[in-house]
């Protein structure tokens, strides 16, 4: 994990603009727009406040709205995480996942998607992630809190396309033993919780789960991710992958 914020370097650029609509000339250098909006991503900036040195704050929302409307930073993401799995000398595709939620306080004056936590007493909304066994995240959805883990999290299932030929199980805890568990049963994907040491008390490391929750604290990192402050989840989503987008281009060699 660096400590601070970097711009994207030539070899890190190279891989990124592969996914990138760069080919025609264009006003703003794409290059910087996606270095802008990565450090808002790290730093937590409010958009009309982004740093002088980059392109007006405008053009960056413009491209970050229209590149997670079409896709290209969840395809991003895939990307890198293929690559980073490849560079460790694993398959491009786990054959094994990790699902978990994190609720999180919703800024002042956002009322969309909004609900109470009752059991953390969070008012605002959960993600839920889908990790490999090296914390990268694949997948995420952004939902009121209010709405239990297991049948919120079944649209993550719809997220595995692609995914399914390899995949063989994924590990959550007891939230999603319900319909979850069922829905990975439909699709021939084996739902496992690990079990718990009988007679112990106090924190548990759960064998190979203790991964996704690593991943929500390396999200602490990212100031964006510490609230959600965005008027949609499909926002919040993709604030979610470009941390992940920028954990893997700071801690891989990608090219």
């Amino acid at each position: 994990m660096t400590d601070k914020y970097y711009r994207l370097t030539d070899d890190q650029w190279e891989v990124i603009r592969e996914y990138l609509p760069v080919q025609r000339k264009r006003r703003h250098d794409l290059r910087e727009i996606f270095n802008a909006i990565l450090w808002i991503t790290r730093t937590g900036s409010q958009w009309r406040n982004l740093d002088s040195s980059f392109p007006h704050w405008r053009a960056v929302y413009y491209y970050f709205d229209q590149w997670s409307k079409a896709g290209l930073i969840k395809q991003i993401n895939q990307a890198l995480n293929e690559l980073a799995r490849i560079q460790v000398e694993k398959s491009a595709c786990p054959s094994l996942f990790l699902v978990d939620s994190q609720s999180v306080k919703l800024a002042p004056m956002i009322y969309e998607y909004r609900g109470i936590d009752g059991h953390k007493g969070i008012n605002g909304r959960k993600r839920q992630i889908l990790t490999d066994t090296q914390g990268h995240i694949w997948a995420a959805k952004v939902h009121p809190a209010n709405q239990h883990d297991g049948p919120a999290g079944m649209s993550l299932l719809e997220e595995l396309k692609g995914w399914e030929e390899r995949l063989i199980k994924i590990i959550g805890d007891r939230a999603y033993g319900g319909q979850f568990a069922n829905a990975c049963k439909s699709k021939n994907i084996q739902f496992e919780v690990p079990k718990w040491p009988r007679n112990k008390k106090g924190f548990i490391l759960e064998k190979k789960r203790w991964v996704v929750e690593r991943s929500f604290a390396w999200l602490n990192f990212y100031r964006r991710l510490n609230k959600d402050y965005e008027h949609t989840p499909r926002s919040a989503v993709n604030f979610i992958l470009l941390a992940n987008i920028s954990m893997i281009i700071a801690n891989y060699t990608l090219y």
